[in-house]
């Protein structure tokens, strides 16, 4: 199972094993609070496409996943990350991915979690 969270709401403590999924670090957090979590940016979207989708992340969101889950198939670095990711799942069972974005459920994370689960059919 994949949880989806704000990376500023983590609790380090909780024992929860958990990845950061964004591209840069989220402003105002240290890297101690989050201490012990996976930093995974190959399995982030690219800069562009990004920018693309904040241009009006309302009406693009739909094109937007089919555009990152091409980015995820086409990158050798993101099929590595997201492998990594995999196997954290099947040490940990559930695994937390986290962003800096106000809506988790509707971010690139959403995109990611569909990818992971439907491949990770495949991929055991």
């Amino acid at each position: 199972m994949y949880h989806l969270q704000r990376a500023y709401d983590y609790d380090a403590q909780s024992g929860q094993h958990a990845v950061l999924l964004d591209r840069l670090w989220p402003r105002g957090l240290s890297k101690q609070k989050l201490a012990g979590v996976v930093w995974e940016k190959d399995a982030t979207p690219s800069t562009e496409l990004r920018h693309w989708l904040h241009e009006d992340h309302e009406g693009r969101f739909d094109s937007f996943s089919t555009r990152f889950t091409q980015e995820l198939t086409d990158s050798e670095a993101a099929q590595q990350a997201l492998q990594r990711i995999r196997s954290l799942h099947r040490e940990h069972g559930a695994v937390t991915l986290l962003t800096a974005a106000r809506d988790p459920e509707h971010s690139h994370l959403s995109v990611l979690a569909k990818v992971l689960k439907q491949r990770g059919k495949t991929a055991h």
